[in-house]
């Protein structure tokens, strides 16, 4: 997987803690403004959460219903969160939140610092289900971590929210056999897809690959490659491309959102070889409203793409 240099991932944590810090010591100009926007959520009746990307902004907001107000710090599929710089509005933003979902992981350390200083209660995606630092941070990928985090929203708006307890069960309860049918689709598709070798240019949707009972047959040097956060090697490249033309991988996995001359180079001997190519994003595009109906349009893909 692509992730930003842990020196580049330190200066976006400092940014968010430098911006609390100023927060915090602001003069009276600043803190009349934080005073009017929460005076305003307040006013609303409505609980106030920021989420630190679309996909589960869009759950905590199926969670929710009218009772709630969401806002998402990201949600473009220009700038992955892995690379992405917070201003200082962003970080503001969750000054005032009564929940934080963040993803963790090392996925967006910068704000889970911003809410972690905050008095939001905060969901970390990945925690739900165990997965720490240095773990494959696309979380949402993940069947397990999307239920145990719209659980755990849940739980965080009834504490928040307690006289609308029954409505938060309610919305759980829809969002769980939405989930449930999606799974279903899954456990169909995997009849087609169960150890289907695949490839790909980064672990991204490998939890969902993991999900169809796919099997991983990314060339080692490579994948040992994105894994440490490096460049590979021309020896790996041309090792993926000669794999490719081989025709031992069905399908390559391609993130788009990370286009360069090495990909190029691998999606390019995955045409001329006819290997079937699913290309994807990390942030949620804008033509789907929420993670799950996302996510359902990749098991499409999936499927689609086994010959």
């Amino acid at each position: 997987m692509s992730i930003m240099s842990n020196a580049k991932r330190a200066l976006a944590i400092a940014a968010a803690s430098a911006t609390l810090f100023s927060m915090a010591a602001c003069g009276s100009s600043n803190a009349a403004g934080s005073k009017s926007d929460s005076s305003s959520a307040a006013s609303s009746g409505k609980i106030e959460v920021v989420a630190s990307i679309n996909q589960w902004g869009s759950v905590a907001k199926d969670l929710g219903g009218s009772n709630v107000e969401v806002t998402n710090i990201m949600a473009k599929t220009n700038v992955e969160a892995h690379d992405y710089e917070p201003t200082s509005q962003d970080v503001a933003k969750f000054g005032t939140a009564k929940v934080a979902v963040v993803n963790g992981a090392d996925y967006d350390p910068w704000a889970t610092k911003a809410a972690q200083s905050t008095k939001a209660t905060l969901v970390t995606a990945a925690e739900t289900a165990g997965i720490k630092e240095g773990g494959n941070p696309h979380v949402w990928f993940s069947a397990k971590v999307r239920s145990n985090t719209a659980d755990a929203i849940t739980a965080a708006y009834q504490k928040a929210d307690p006289s609308h307890k029954d409505d938060y069960a309610k919305f759980n309860k829809d969002w769980h056999a939405k989930e449930d049918q999606l799974e279903s689709k899954i456990k169909d598709t995997s009849s087609k897809t169960e150890n289907l070798p695949y490839a790909a240019t980064e672990s991204v949707a490998w939890y969902l690959a993991d999900d169809l009972k796919m099997t991983d047959a990314t060339p080692k040097g490579y994948a040992q490659a994105s894994a440490n956060e490096s460049e590979p090697t021309p020896a790996d490249i041309k090792d993926f491309q000669d794999t490719l033309k081989a025709g031992s991988i069905k399908m390559l996995v391609f993130n788009s959102q990370e286009a360069n001359s090495t990909t190029d180079q691998i999606t390019g001997a995955a045409k001329d070889a006819n290997v079937p190519i699913v290309e994807l994003t990390e942030q949620m595009p804008k033509q789907y409203t929420n993670l799950l109906d996302w996510m359902s349009a990749l098991v499409d893909q999936f499927a689609a793409a086994v010959k």
